[in-house]
């Protein structure tokens, strides 16, 4: 498991860094442009990163599967060799889609058309700007959609069903709070991952979605990673222990009141 978070670590700050810095520099003077290798890099590292991460996140809960589901052959079964070989997996199929949609989506005729309608190079936005039909185009983005966003997502659910089924034969109450706390942290990364980018998708076309389109692709840019270790680290034991020394401490200090001196000495 935590083979696989550092992964997960890895791709939410190569996530925030791929825009937001360009971002922080529109933001804080007049210049508001990005340079075309700029743009091209940004969207490269937007659509390889997101893949890997959807990959990836199925690759966790299928960790989770044989964990919860076949606890003692977990050993056996999540060894390192094959835990290197999804993870190499993972990342292939990312940067995969992100070579096979990156060069066509930069290659759409513009028109002329150079002011991209949002904060960052984004597939979708730079589709707009173009002077064509892309019924193609849309259509080919739809079906590396099911590949790298949708069918992880299923498995990601099937093995959910599988772990909540096996939950349910356990008999003793703190058996089952002990494998709902072992998965717990994953499904809300889960959630708030795919929540924004399926709510996003499924937006009809018109410029409200556009602008709820682009809050939460600054969302899951931003608030997502830096939730992340958050949800991961509040479930550890060590960790809520010093966080709790730590608020009991500071209320202590705030609590302790200086004697007036006695005036009687």
């Amino acid at each position: 498991m935590y083979f696989f978070l550092t992964h997960l670590s890895f791709l939410d700050l190569s996530f925030t860094t791929s825009s937001i810095p360009q971002l922080l520099y529109n933001l804080s003077g007049r210049d508001k442009t990005i340079s075309y290798t700029g743009c091209a890099i940004q969207l490269f590292l937007f659509l390889g990163l997101g893949g890997v991460e959807c990959l990836l996140l199925a690759v966790m809960a299928y960790d989770r599967f044989v964990a919860v589901c076949k606890p003692l052959h977990y050993m056996v079964i999540m060894n390192p060799r094959l835990c290197l070989g999804l993870v190499l997996m993972a990342w292939g199929c990312g940067v995969a889609n992100s070579l096979a949609m990156s060069p066509v989506t930069l290659r759409l005729p513009r028109c002329g058309r150079h002011s991209v309608d949002h904060f960052l190079c984004e597939m979708p936005a730079l589709i707009r700007m173009a002077c064509v039909n892309t019924d193609a185009i849309e259509g080919t983005v739809f079906v590396l959609a099911v590949g790298i966003v949708l069918s992880p997502l299923v498995f990601i659910l099937v093995s959910y069903g599988y772990i909540v089924r096996a939950v349910l034969h356990i008999q003793s109450a703190s058996g089952r709070q002990k494998a709902f706390n072992t998965c717990g942290s994953h499904l809300t990364v889960v959630s708030l991952f795919y929540g924004n980018i399926i709510y996003m998708y499924m937006q009809p076309g018109n410029s409200s979605s556009q602008d709820q389109g682009k809050f939460l692709t600054l969302f899951y840019n931003i608030v997502t990673p830096l939730l992340n270790p958050l949800i991961y680290t509040l479930r550890n034991k060590e960790v809520k222990g010093a966080l709790r020394r730590l608020l009991l401490h500071d209320r202590d200090k705030k609590g302790v009141r200086v004697k007036s001196p006695d005036r009687h000495l």
